[in-house]
């Protein structure tokens, strides 16, 4: 009898051990990693504040087309200018000889012009008159001699526009209204072609860049009633609108880039580089409502009708199926009309190979 006591045991021991062993091994099951992304929604684009700097419309660092000493340099920073405004001056005198100088040799040349052609109609006039006077060799070199002095003149009718021109460039003009920001010589100094004098811009508008995500973007055309905040004045809500969206997300963020433009407000002004943020609101048409996401992520198990996509609880890692309706395919995938919300997680690569209640790493592209 206690032979059979004991071997109840032993056997009973044996079991919860092998029991035990299999509960370890299950422990240890790998974590599949898994490509995964954040939902986004288009209320998020309306509800959210995006921050951004500001820039000029317009904005250009002025030079010379000539080299020479400055004898004029009127602008100092924080100037306002009005287009066509004289900003500088180089020392016109060389210029000017020079000037003098081809349109001297432009009379010269013209004058031997009106010998040539005179030369020239008059031995052919003898030639009429008396066939044998004069040789044809004569004619001949009193045509080439016209039309020598006939290039020469084109020429320097060229070389005095181009000295006109050059006379012209010793003046630095503003090309547009606006403001002063940088000056980077000083007056009486000898400057070079091309090398920067003064910095100016335009600020009867503002524009600030945004960066929207890539699962926002679609969204951005759509979006109305924009109005931006800046740091430096934060009661105060100027209405822009979108001027540019760009075509390329950033490899880094995997952000799109969304040009904002805005009137200068007349009471106060916002200057290039203020830090400020932008916020859209309403004006969504109903139809580009909802939520996108790849079509990738999109599982039909069961019965055709019925989608479903992984989601992934972000504080254990665990997925679970749930149960979407699907709508109209679009240019970044398909349009889910209920079952899912913002900023939810769901897995969007090898949701056949998914179980429920699985354990998963997430990689974000």
């Amino acid at each position: 009898m206690k032979n059979i006591c004991g071997f109840i045991v032993f056997f009973l021991s044996f079991t919860l051990l092998l029991s035990g062993c299999r509960e370890e091994v299950l422990l240890k099951e790998t974590v599949r990693p898994v490509r995964a992304m954040k939902v986004g929604s288009v209320d998020k684009l309306i509800e959210r504040w995006f921050p951004g700097r500001a820039k000029a419309t317009r904005e250009v660092d002025l030079s010379f087309r000539v080299a020479g000493p400055l004898i004029t340099f009127s602008a100092d920073i924080g100037d306002e200018v009005k287009e066509g405004q004289v900003l500088a001056r180089i020392d016109p005198r060389d210029f000017e000889v020079n000037l003098r100088n081809v349109e001297g040799q432009l009379a010269k040349v013209e004058a031997a012009q009106n010998r040539a052609q005179s030369d020239y109609n008059r031995v052919v006039r003898i030639q009429k008159q008396d066939p044998g006077a004069v040789s044809q060799i004569m004619i001949d070199q009193n045509f080439e001699a016209v039309e020598s002095t006939k290039a020469e003149i084109k020429s320097l009718t060229a070389a005095v526009e181009t000295a006109k021109d050059q006379l012209k460039y010793t003046y630095l003009k503003a090309p547009f209204d606006g403001i002063v920001v940088s000056t980077y010589v000083e007056n009486y100094e000898y400057v070079q072609a091309k090398q920067p004098i003064v910095r100016v811009i335009d600020h009867s508008k503002i524009e600030m860049v945004v960066n929207i995500p890539e699962t926002l973007i679609p969204y951005a055309d759509d979006v109305e009633k924009i109005r931006v905040r800046f740091d430096t004045f934060p009661d105060r809500d100027i209405p822009a609108s979108i001027k540019e969206i760009s075509k390329e997300a950033s490899l880094v963020t995997r952000t799109y880039p969304v040009t904002l433009i805005m009137d200068q407000p007349t009471d106060f002004k916002i200057l290039p580089g203020m830090a400020g943020k932008a916020i859209g609101k309403g004006g969504l048409p109903i139809a580009r409502t909802g939520i996108e996401v790849p079509l990738s992520a999109i599982f039909s198990p069961e019965a055709i009708g019925k989608s479903y996509v992984w989601l992934i609880n972000k504080e254990n890692n665990l997925v679970n199926r749930r149960e979407v309706k699907t709508g109209e395919l679009t240019n970044f995938g398909i349009k889910i009309l209920n079952g899912l919300k913002p900023d939810e997680w769901i897995a969007t690569a090898g949701v056949h190979y998914l179980r429920e209640g699985q354990k998963v790493r997430i990689i974000t592209d």
